[in-house]
């Protein structure tokens, strides 16, 4: 066994890693539960270190260099083989594990609230889930289900349509001290919170011939434009799924009787090797019951 090697601090390789992986700081430190700030310092100390850029930055906008992106690939590979030799040490626990990735939106307003009661049933898994607005190697990165939100097209995977959803606006009964639109028109002098999902199709369908909103702030994280909707920041435009909490606390109102279907849907999948573990089976078992009765619920 050759001798120890100079190794930079494990805590800013885990951050750089998730950081070039979601090419973005916050998403990052979402993952592993750090504030952006510390992810910035870890990455920046990591750089000083290595005496080498490892992100191009613009204002809050990062982008990993050529020379970072190798490196992170090799990072990923690393955590992968560690994870595995740590899993050999381990069998009994490691063969009772069930990794799921999900969209942030949709694990913390809807799977979290309801992963319990599969816990409760399946007491011997233990349950790892992971928060990512990106579309991770499932294989790479040994997660057992990533639950998505696209167009179903995910080669290679065993893919299994879970449920659509609908968008519709939203705003807090607080709204410029109750002053709330009428009608759909008057969403012209309304301020129009954007997220990454457009405006325009629910405009068409409301006969609005209004521009797509700009400027301002363009929430990712559809959490983060409900929570800005209901601080009473302006008029959002949400998923059902994503605001329903919100809606049935009476934190958001929904206006009007208009809703447009989403060209996504959500999307069971699973890499072949993990579809047929016990765990993965029974996951998915669950979750199809619990869709259902949630579509039941909504009278869908």
């Amino acid at each position: 066994m050759s001798g120890p090697h100079r190794l930079p601090n494990f805590s800013a390789l885990r951050a750089f890693e998730a950081a070039a992986r979601h090419q973005n700081f916050s998403r990052a430190a979402e993952e592993l539960h750090l504030t952006h700030g510390a992810i910035s310092h870890q990455v920046r100390a990591l750089e000083q270190e290595l005496g080498t850029p490892l992100f191009v930055r613009n204002g809050r906008h990062v982008k990993v260099t050529a020379d970072g992106l190798r490196f992170a690939h090799q990072l990923a590979k690393a955590f992968s083989d560690i994870a595995t030799a740590a899993d050999a040490l381990r069998p009994t626990s490691a063969s009772r594990r069930l990794t799921v990735s999900s969209i942030p939106s949709f694990a913390a307003r809807w799977l979290a609230p309801r992963l319990g009661q599969f816990i409760d049933q399946h007491p011997d898994v233990e349950v790892v889930l992971q928060a990512s607005g990106q579309l991770q190697d499932l294989v790479r990165d040994a997660v057992d289900v990533g639950i998505r939100f696209g167009r179903g097209h995910y080669p290679g995977m065993v893919v299994q349509r879970l449920m659509g959803d609908v968008y519709y606006p939203v705003v807090s009964p607080a709204y410029r001290g109750g002053r709330l639109p009428a009608t759909p028109a008057e969403l012209e002098q309304a301020c129009l919170l954007r997220s990454v999902e457009p405006w325009t199709p629910w405009f068409r369908a409301a006969g609005l011939a209004l521009a797509e909103p700009s400027g301002g702030v363009m929430f990712e994280d559809l959490s983060m434009l409900v929570r800005s909707a209901v601080d009473g920041n302006g008029v959002a435009l949400v998923r059902h799924v994503v605001a329903m909490q919100e809606i049935a606390s009476g934190q958001l109102l929904r206006l009007f009787d208009i809703a447009t279907p989403c060209p996504d849907e959500y999307y069971f999948v699973s890499p072949p090797a993990a579809a047929v573990k016990p765990q993965v089976q029974a996951f998915r078992a669950w979750l199809l019951a619990e869709i259902d009765k949630f579509r039941q619920q909504q009278g869908a």
